[in-house]
């Protein structure tokens, strides 16, 4: 019924006409680590780590919209307030793990982050269609993450270190749905962190195993416009 009337009526006939529009963005976010291996993994002692996973964990984002029209087609998006709850988790497979250090065969060492962006985006948006129109948008996210230590590094069981500054790729779809009084904006987007995020300590076995470390996430959202 909702959606019939959607097709028989056109509603908020002005809205693509305005310069701004503002929103309140809700999500849910499922993130991981992409990593490489450090050469040092291959020279380890036999009582070290045998392997290592990064696991996908769930979280959730809540922004603050703000989008200035540049044409017909064309959007400048940015969200002056942004933020993301997130845990990723390594596992690590141990051939003699320390009982008396909480330690098992499988230990698993979490990364909690709250992290305050400000994302760059470009968006482009089809004609619109009855109270349907689609659009992409792609950019760049600088990312601070508030749960870092004053030194600037944040420390998991003293034995990761993550860096607290971090540039990402970002890319998206979604749908404008325009109803009488505001308009829903569902959007499904990946990102793809460009910047190193470990600090490597080679003193400590969970550290050393590994080199690179890059943000990965996928975030569904809705925007109330």
């Amino acid at each position: 019924m909702g959606f019939a009337q959607m097709r028989g009526q056109l509603n908020q006939e002005e809205f693509d006409q305005e310069d701004y529009h503002f929103g309140i963005n809700v999500g849910f976010n499922s993130s991981h680590f992409n990593f490489q291996l450090h050469p040092h993994f291959l020279n380890q002692n036999p009582d070290s780590v045998l392997g290592v996973n990064s696991l996908n964990s769930t979280g959730i984002n809540l922004a603050w919209l703000v989008d200035y029209k540049i044409s017909d087609h064309f959007d400048f998006r940015t969200f002056p307030l942004d933020l993301t709850f997130s845990q990723r988790t390594f596992e690590y497979t141990l051939s003699t793990p320390n009982t008396i250090a909480g330690e098992l065969p499988i230990t698993s060492k979490n990364v909690q982050s709250i992290t305050l962006s400000v994302p760059l985006q470009v968006k482009f948006t089809s004609d619109r269609i009855d109270n349907l129109k689609v659009y992409t948008v792609g950019g760049l996210r600088f990312d601070y993450d508030l749960a870092a230590s004053a030194s600037g590094d944040k420390n998991v069981d003293a034995l990761i270190k993550l860096k607290k500054f971090n540039t990402e790729l970002e890319a998206g779809l979604g749908f404008h749905l325009y109803f009488e009084y505001f308009v829903l904006s569902p959007e499904l987007k990946a990102s793809w962190g460009l910047s190193n995020l470990h600090n490597y300590d080679p003193t400590t076995k969970y550290s050393s195993v590994i080199d690179q470390i890059h943000s990965r996430m996928l975030t569904f959202s809705i925007t109330i416009e």
